[in-house]
């Protein structure tokens, strides 16, 4: 009869040290590139993204990527031309500011992420169908002047034959994070809202979604991943595969449904409640707010320059081969097409 040998401690200790180092090497992807990510809010808006981290779109691609929130254009801007952040996930309005201020090192967009405004028209209260007409008169708490969701607002208005500066009372001096809350608090009649907030606002009847900016405003560059030129230069092969990631997440996005789409990008918003993720989620995906594909097209680019102008936040136009490269997004269409055959 064969007797066992008893493993001595420290032996023991060495062998569990050794496979946890085993272990965590299997867990990790060995030679990954890393690129940090710097988005503007957490928004279920940007549902594709999450969908790209949590699918493995990015791992598959040789990407480790780490996402921050940046909370305000200025602040993701800032953390992108210091170098905080590599890509930052903001609307194209940004890179616009920073070229016309003279920057010698561009910001450029190579994917899209939306195409349309994210944000709704909420009526505290409302009796019967909603006009615009009835704006006319009222508070409307609106958004920071200057970033897309007031641009897109104010030509909503325009275009619906309202003077935002004469017809009604616009508030646009409180901060992004702190806009439901004041409304919630009784500030204005009329709020303009991203979800899952407008959402979650129907639910617990502090007021009611009557309009799509998204709808009315058309289509935008509206939120794009962008780099500073001299990241792009240096980091082509790392760029092209973020774009193939962003291209997968799209996808996979456009062919499920928003209750499958919920459940893979939960995690980000544990404070909400599922059924609010999902309606928020169908309501963007109806409203066709997900772009399909990572090309920043020139006739969106156009559209969102005529969006500036009628803002007068616009110096001079500055056109789409100036500050968007739409290499990356044509060769991960290019290469998705090339495996499908």
């Amino acid at each position: 009869m064969k007797r066992r040998r008893k493993i001595g401690l420290p032996a023991a200790l060495a062998i569990a040290l050794l496979f946890a180092v085993l272990l965590a090497g299997c867990g990790r992807n060995e030679g990954a590139t890393k690129i940090r990510i710097g988005e503007v809010t957490r928004s279920l808006f940007y549902a594709p993204e999450y969908v790209a981290i949590e699918k493995g779109f990015f791992e598959e691609e040789g990407l480790e990527v780490e996402l921050t929130t940046t909370f305000g254009g200025d602040k993701t801007m800032t953390a992108l031309l210091s170098g905080t952040i590599d890509v930052a996930l903001v609307g194209s309005e940004t890179s616009i500011y920073v070229y016309q201020q003279g920057a010698d090192d561009p910001v450029i967009n190579f994917a899209q992420l939306t195409q349309t405004d994210g944000t709704f028209l909420v009526a505290r209260e409302l009796d019967g169908e909603f006009d615009w007409n009835m704006l006319k008169g009222s508070v409307f708490l609106g958004q920071r002047k200057g970033g897309m969701p007031q641009m897109a607002g104010e030509f909503t208005l325009k275009k619906n034959g309202i003077d935002p500066h004469a017809d009604l009372d616009l508030i646009q001096n409180i901060d992004f994070a702190n806009i439901a809350a004041a409304f919630a608090s009784g500030t204005g009649e009329y709020v303009q809202l991203f979800e899952p907030q407008a959402s979650i606002f129907e639910r617990e009847g502090k007021g009611r979604v009557v309009a799509s900016f998204g709808v009315e405003s058309g289509k935008l560059p509206y939120t794009v991943f962008m780099a500073k030129q001299s990241y792009i230069d240096k980091n082509r092969e790392a760029i092209q595969k973020f774009t193939n990631a962003v291209y997968k997440a799209q996808q996979w996005v456009r062919d499920n449904d928003a209750e499958t789409i919920a459940d893979v990008v939960l995690p980000y918003f544990e404070d909400v409640d599922r059924d609010i993720v999902v309606s928020s989620i169908d309501r963007y995906k109806s409203q066709g707010s997900f772009a399909e594909d990572p090309i920043v097209d020139e006739s969106e680019w156009n559209n969102l320059l005529d969006v500036m102008t009628s803002s007068g936040e616009l110096a001079k136009r500055t056109e789409h081969q100036e500050l968007v490269d739409t290499a990356f997004a044509e060769t991960a269409i290019g290469k998705a097409a090339g495996q499908s055959d």
